[in-house]
């Protein structure tokens, strides 16, 4: 099995959807393996956005993914499991999200896009590791 990360961002919080990306991941068949509500601090996020430092928009992003809480989720699935998160996720711009995504049916901005996934195999390995250090 093949693990991945999900992060269902203050605004999905803050909107309680939360539920609903859940039941996504689960009807799809992913099971759930690490689950944590909580705060992201300044420190986690610059390392988890590390790749974006250098980019404009990278204080507004460490701003929104530490401004409430987040729900934190490893899942874990079949080979290519980040790829099927991907999938239901759906575009990072909610305006280009096909209806039946989560962000298709729910976003509405980019910059508040609801959800976040790992975009590979070792990108997953790397956040599960940041988020889920004890997770064997």
């Amino acid at each position: 099995m093949k693990r991945t990360l999900v992060i269902a961002k203050p605004d999905a919080v803050e909107r309680g959807l939360v539920g609903e990306i859940v039941a996504r991941l689960e009807k799809k068949g992913l099971r759930l393996v690490a689950a944590e509500l909580r705060t992201i601090d300044a420190e986690t996020a610059g390392r988890h956005y590390a790749e974006h430092a250098s980019k404009p928009f990278y204080g507004d992003l460490v701003a929104f993914i530490t401004r409430s809480s987040s729900f934190v989720v490893v899942v874990e699935g079949p080979e290519d499991t980040w790829k099927i998160v991907r999938t239901l996720m759906g575009p990072t711009n909610p305006a280009d999200a096909p209806p039946g995504t989560i962000r298709g049916d729910f976003g509405t901005i980019m910059t508040e896009n609801l959800v976040h996934g790992s975009d590979g195999p070792e990108s997953a390995a790397r956040e599960i590791e940041l988020f889920f250090p004890d997770l064997p």
